[in-house]
């Protein structure tokens, strides 16, 4: 008796089988490591991102390596791997976009507010016209950016 009861809740890795699982609902579980279960693993992670090494296969069937020993083949990178990434040929085109069309009215108004120093009501305004917090302090960033070009540009003609 002793010996079912302990062989009813055995220890499999990290956790234990409840005792009233029949073995053919025991089948179907899976072991898990332990970070995975508490948000170690939920997001969508890019092929390029930093994460540990997967550790290498053992060649058996159980266990948190399991698994047929394979060599992994180099794969050629996919157009999706370029996603966002813009090129040479765009930031001109934009760059000679802004130099002919200048700023839109809003950009001005976010301009004037940092030479002021009203960082947050820049802020405030860059949300309101382009609907969320993220843009808004990207480009907030990207005026304050131009400011800041514009005054080491304009502090080296004044030395002359």
């Amino acid at each position: 008796m002793a010996a079912m009861a302990l062989e009813g809740s055995r220890v499999l890795h990290n956790f234990t089988f409840p005792s009233q699982l029949t073995w053919g609902l025991r089948r179907r579980l899976r072991c898990i490591k332990t970070d995975e279960i508490n948000g170690g693993g939920g997001g969508h992670t890019p092929r390029g991102s930093a994460m540990a090494p997967k550790q290498l296969n053992t060649g058996l069937f159980v266990g948190i390596n399991k698994g047929h020993i394979v060599t992994k083949k180099e794969l050629a990178p996919r157009p999706s791997d370029r996603k966002g990434k813009t090129s040479k040929r765009v930031l001109f085109v934009r760059s000679l976009i802004r130099e002919v069309a200048g700023f839109a009215p809003y950009e001005k108004r976010i301009t004037e507010l940092l030479k002021v120093g009203k960082d947050k009501r820049a802020l405030k305004v860059a949300k309101r016209k382009l609907g969320t917090h993220k843009r808004a302090k990207r480009k907030r960033e990207e005026m304050a950016n131009v400011l800041r070009k514009m005054r080491s540009a304009g502090g080296g003609e004044k030395k002359k």
